[in-house]
């Protein structure tokens, strides 16, 4: 995938952050529509489908940008949300018999003993 430079990027994120406040105040079809032109320019440069995540990812592309620079818009509830299964937090991993029994002391491998 061809990548966009990073000036072309920084000056997308600073057009769509201008325009989206533009059209709050405002809300003229003009706006609204170089705002959507942006957007689609900035998924087209980033490989994305979703303005969101192509504002992320250009921020990642970006010089002094750190992982933990979007960690708010990662799929987590939001203060007093109610969380779902798709922004549950990660299921705690299976149990792991053989480090259960190195803990314990015991070798996994020998054979039980059964109850008659």
């Amino acid at each position: 995938m061809l990548m966009a430079h990073p000036a072309v990027l920084r000056d997308l994120v600073e057009q769509y952050e201008t325009l989206r406040v533009l059209h709050a105040q405002d809300g003229s079809p003009e706006v609204r529509q170089r705002m959507n032109d942006v957007a689609y320019t900035l998924c087209v440069s980033t490989g994305t489908r979703d303005v969101d995540a192509a504002l992320v990812a250009a921020r990642h592309r970006l010089p002094g940008a750190r992982p933990e620079d979007d960690s708010l818009l990662t799929a987590r509830n939001a203060p007093g949300q109610a969380p779902t299964e798709a922004n549950a937090a990660p299921a705690a991993p299976a149990a792991d018999p053989v480090r259960q029994a190195a803990e314990a002391g015991t070798d996994p491998a020998a054979p039980s003993a059964s109850v008659a």
